[in-house]
């Protein structure tokens, strides 16, 4: 199981560091600013809210009526308080402040004031977190709530409202965040 971790770390370091390698050509090559004009769009950066997970949190509770499925919203909305908290840490400003350029926020400027940071995106933190718990609790759910959160991140890029490294690590880290949630708080369905 040590091992898997390592190895899972390694692979998460790498990602994240071949993102940072190509976020500006992601940023000039991979733009769609128009993206969430249209339907999907939209539909996919709300995956990326808790206006997303409480209604699916409560359609699942009234369906299946199942204990624990409050970790459908509590999962996200604590993934989303550790964005926030990362970005006050980090303090990468958006690529589209800047036209593209990596720009890190002085801690002297508005030291606790996360508006217009984005690393890591908070949208995909909280959309891989929820999937994360969505497929812990529903297996074969897992498919689609992975390909709606992948959905979430590549919209982000589009719009030009995150480098790609933002949601790469936002993708990493709230699907961390979310397993490791989930198997805390639902054991029984450990694999």
């Amino acid at each position: 199981m040590q091992r898997r971790s390592v190895v899972g770390l390694l692979v998460a370091a790498l990602a994240t560091a071949l993102a940072f390698r190509l976020d500006s050509w992601a940023w000039r090559h991979a733009a769609y600013p128009e993206v969430y004009a249209h339907d999907w769009g939209r539909v996919l950066r709300v995956v990326g809210s808790l206006f997303f997970w409480l209604p699916l949190a409560l359609a699942v509770w009234l369906t299946v009526r199942a204990r624990r499925v409050w970790i459908l919203l509590a999962v996200p909305a604590l993934a989303g308080a550790a964005a926030e908290l990362i970005k006050l840490l980090v303090r990468r400003e958006r690529p589209d402040l800047h036209a593209g350029a990596s720009v890190y926020r002085s801690f002297a400027e508005r030291p606790f004031d996360s508006h217009d940071i984005g690393f890591p995106s908070s949208h995909v933190m909280v959309a891989f977190a929820g999937a994360a718990a969505l497929a812990r609790l529903f297996p074969r759910a897992a498919p689609v709530a992975y390909a709606l959160a992948l959905g979430c991140a590549v919209t982000r890029v589009l719009a030009q409202a995150h480098f790609a490294s933002d949601v790469v690590a936002g993708g990493i880290a709230g699907w961390a965040v979310g397993a490791w949630l989930s198997r805390t708080v639902h054991p029984a369905s450990s694999r």
